[in-house]
């Protein structure tokens, strides 16, 4: 070890403390040893390794970095050796013109008149009453500034009257991590640069030449810390400030927009789901109220005579109608008056919610500069790229402009098509374990109406939990079957399926329950069975009461489940690299073999959890089946709003603390939106519509209630419903081993069962009555009337909501127009100058031009600003494309 080694580590080991390092030396813990370039990046590796391929690779891919003008240093007095990276102000220039980035504008003359405001009710009653009145949530603006209004423009190096870029931070620290990954991300790392597979930091990572790439965090995370980290844990990361409103632009800088645009969303969605947990315990306190005048409960507690039949062959006995009074109470808390009502409250609140999302999104895209913002053409990835070595079939890419290979049809997308086979075996999956659980011996009726449904809901949620896990890993492997060229394709790919697994993975027993059991039982004398095993039966008050058990358990547990390990995990895992690295274990694997010593934020960051692609997804995943459950079931459980906003309001301060903490610093991403999410959760509104319509009319007895009072009973009231609800049946009819074996009923010779059947004595004995008939008839009415009416409803809310308010379109069109005529003055003074022989436009700093994804040969001449001049342009684009880039280390979209 050398002698900065030496040092390095006797620092270290006398000042453990990161607050006391960052006390002793504020300006080394992520600077360069010249304290003065500040580290953007960091590349570790293995220093002790004896790989001659990879020290080759480490040593070409650096050496091009430098090329493409970043600075390196590297630190080696540890057995992980560190390569710091500092991007310079010309480079950064250069490349957020190639990345067109939006930047903030010089202040305009006349910019402050953009934004008027224009007097309405509206706006006076918030200001009066609504700003007084909640101000306790609103974030402390003398630590979060809000941010200074500026003009936004994609960023040029020939229009410097735009940007004042020679501010200090002008380009800000996300910037430069964006920049710095950019470029990682496409340097070659071989002398060769036609193979096109050897390129960029994360196939170097995955051939194990490098450990880790990562952007470091601005400090630590003690509260002392002046750092941006530390003030974003202390104020928005904090439990205690759980009330309060969420500093996004600051959310923004730190993480990038991806990020932020993912809190932005889960703090809207919890906002919304207020009034619907509002709604939600006035429908179910309406039934608590309710319940003891209930006519229903009423009859069922005080029959005293009804014998019921068997629920199972063999071994289940007679029971009486009384012993279902508890459940005939707590069924009318979920299944009352209310319930229609509150489903379509929903229905039209789904709508609303994806409306006002869009408006609310509008407003954000705008302040940070991603309103016309468009993925770019991304480069293929490498094991595209290695999977296409012997595939002859080329096709010109339209975004790239060159020819690539092209894969059949079968490879690419056919083994997507096989996830829809995991519903049927899911399916079948819950009804076998919710058969089992059910066909018990004797027992207690009750208890088997309420502790079973308790039961099984609790062991398919365990279940569910580790399906989680093998299916994550089959959606992989379908997904590494298919040829996807971009990581985007591959993720967005990757997601649908792991969604649509999930999706079938928690809601396969609810959608059991409340579109399947039940529903086609047959009778004592001929009961419908599959696999010799009966179809279960649905209590004398219907289904609803187990499918809100179902939906409450599994909901409610996996909240509580996913609030528990997404904390725990990560903690338990980064203190155990910590206490591998400080102990030193495992000195001869290819891990942290030595003693690493946290003497500066690299390697205090280097035990942190990586942040990968696909990171963000679960934290959505959850969020969206969470959705699932209070819009598609919400008929079930109405208080399922109620327990999803409490879920949201700390699941937003875990996850900040779960980023801040445990996880290494994200590379910033721009979006422009939420995705493939905001799509699902609009189908998943419009299956919620039909969901409902279904439940009400078959699951609750609504519909047979209806009929019972307007055609059945003369009185027009419900009194009588639940003898008029069970048929009749002659104990003598029992197909063979379907009567009890050992019954302690004595002299029995009629029950009754839940259905619509004619009675034995009747000419058409066991036959369906007319009154099954008509009941069906307007069930199925219900269904159509009800879907369309709310998608009427749905249509008219969503067509009365611009995308876009009308005021922020006012302000882009002013904007944009002071920007245009600001441009047209200056470009005017630029020819002036440049004909009267003054010094003309100047020379901007520039260097290697390289093209941007999605340039035309005219952005490219523009953007050819290095060391090339024009005569050189010309000469370069005369040659073929492949040549283009043979002297540089660098790769673009032309693969």
């Amino acid at each position: 070890m050398n002698e900065t080694g030496k040092r390095c580590v006797r620092y270290c080991f006398f000042l453990p403390l990161c607050a006391t390092l960052t006390t002793f030396w504020p300006q080394t813990w992520n600077y360069f040893q010249d304290q003065k370039r500040i580290v953007d990046y960091v590349l570790a590796f293995n220093g002790e390794g004896d790989d001659v391929e990879a020290e080759k690779k480490r040593a070409i891919y650096q050496r091009n970095l430098e090329n493409e003008g970043l600075q390196i240093e590297t630190e080696n007095c540890q057995r992980i050796h560190f390569v710091k990276i500092h991007v310079p102000e010309n480079v950064l220039s250069h490349y957020c013109e190639i990345m067109k980035m939006q930047m903030p504008m010089k202040k305009l003359d006349n910019q402050d008149k953009i934004i008027m405001r224009d007097f309405s009710i509206q706006s006076t009653l918030v200001r009066l009453f609504r700003r007084p009145l909640f101000n306790f949530v609103i974030i402390d603006r003398q630590k979060f500034a809000p941010p200074e209004y500026r003009l936004m423009y994609e960023y040029s190096r020939d229009k410097p009257y735009l940007f004042n870029d020679k501010e200090p931070n002008f380009f800000t620290p996300s910037i430069r991590i964006a920049v710095a990954h950019f470029i990682l991300e496409r340097t070659y790392f071989s002398e060769a640069v036609d193979e096109k597979k050897d390129i960029g930091i994360r196939r170097l990572m995955e051939d194990q030449v490098y450990l880790d790439a990562y952007p470091l965090h601005d400090g630590c995370t003690d509260l002392r810390s002046s750092c941006q980290r530390a003030l974003l844990l202390e104020e928005w990361a904090s439990i205690s400030k759980w009330i309060k409103h969420q500093p996004l632009d600051h959310i923004k800088e730190y993480f990038g927009v991806k990020i932020a645009m993912y809190f932005a969303w889960l703090g809207f969605y919890t906002h919304m789901l207020i009034p619907a947990s509002v709604v939600g315990l006035i429908c179910f306190f309406y039934g608590l109220l309710t319940y003891p005048a209930n006519r229903i409960s009423q009859e069922i507690c005080g029959d005293n005579s009804t014998i019921m039949c068997p629920q199972c062959d063999k071994y289940c006995d007679y029971w009486y109608l009384k012993t279902t009074c508890t459940i005939s109470k707590l069924a009318h808390i979920f299944d009352n008056e209310m319930t229609i009502v509150f489903s379509i409250f929903m229905s039209v609140w789904a709508t609303l919610y994806l409306e006002m999302w869009k408006r609310y999104s509008s407003k954000i895209q705008h302040r940070w500069g991603i309103t016309e913002y468009c993925s770019l053409a991304e480069p293929p990835r490498p094991q595209y790229l290695s999977r296409l070595k012997n595939i002859k079939k080329m096709m010109f890419n339209i975004a790239t402009g060159a020819q690539e290979p092209s894969p059949p049809f079968w490879t690419k997308k056919f083994p997507s098509f096989l996830y829809t086979a995991v519903f049927g075996i899911v399916v079948y999956r819950m009804s076998l374990m919710t058969s089992k659980n059910i066909y018990g011996d004797g027992g207690s009726v009750s208890g088997k109406l309420i502790i079973f449904p308790a039961t099984t809901a609790a062991i398919n949620l365990l279940a569910s939990t580790a399906l989680t896990y093998a299916y994550q890993y089959v959606a992989e492997y379908m997904t590494n079957v298919e040829y996807r060229r971009t990581q985007t394709e591959y993720n967005e790919s990757l997601n649908l399926k792991i969604y649509l697994f999930e999706f079938v993975n928690y809601y396969s027993s609810i959608f059991y329950i409340a579109f399947m059991k039940g529903k086609f039982p047959g009778y004592p004398a001929k009961y419908n069975r599959i696999l010799n095993l009966r179809q279960e039966e649905c209590s004398p008050g219907g289904c609803l009461m187990e499918l809100c058990i179902q939906l409450a358990i599994i909901m409610v547990g996996k909240q509580a489940i996913g609030a528990i390990t997404e904390i725990l995990i990560p903690f338990l895992f980064q203190k155990f690299k910590e206490f591998r690295s400080v102990l030193g274990i495992d000195a001869g694997s290819n891990e942290n073999g030595e003693r690493l010593i946290c003497c500066n934020q690299w390697t205090k960051d280097f035990n942190l959890i990586n942040w990968h692609d696909r990171s963000l997804f679960n934290e959505y995943l959850k969020m969206v089946i969470q959705y699932g459950f209070i819009t598609i079931f919400v008929v079930a459980f109405p208080l399922a709003p109620f327990f999803a906003l409490l879920n949201n309001v700390f699941e937003t301060r875990l996850d900040a603390k779960k980023f801040l903490l445990y996880y290494k610093r994200a590379v910033p991403q721009r979006v422009r939106d939420l995705g493939i999410w905001y799509n699902i959760m609009h189908v998943v509104g419009k299956v919620a519509v039909i969901s409902s319509a279904f439940i009400i009319a078959f699951s609750s007895n609504f519909i047979p209630r209806l009929m019972y009072m307007h055609v059945v009973n003369l009185s027009g009231t419900d009194e009588g419903f639940v003898n008029h609800t069970l048929a009749y049946f002659n104990v003598s009819d029992f197909e063979a081993n379907a009567a009890p074996e050992n019954s302690s009923f004595s002299n029995i010779t009629i029950c009754r069962y839940s259905e619509y059947r004619n009675p034995p004595d009747d000419h058409r004995p066991y036959k369906r009555p007319s009154i099954y008939w008509q009941i069906l008839a307007i069930r199925l009415t219900f269904v159509v009337i009800y879907q369309n009416l709310v998608s009427f409803v749905q249509i008219v809310v969503a067509w009365a909501i611009p995308d876009v308010p009308t005021r922020l379109q006012d302000q882009i069109k002013r904007e944009q127009y002071l920007t245009n005529e600001y441009i047209i003055e200056q470009e005017k003074l630029k020819m002036l100058r440049s004909s009267t022989g003054g010094c003309g436009t100047g020379a901007y700093t520039r260097n290697d031009y390289l093209a941007s994804e999605d340039s035309s040969p005219d952005d490219e001449k523009l953007n050819y600003g290095s060391i090339a001049d024009d005569n050189e342009y010309q000469l370069r684009m005369q040659n073929d494309g492949s040549e283009l880039y043979e002297t540089y280390g660098i790769v673009t979209s032309r693969v």
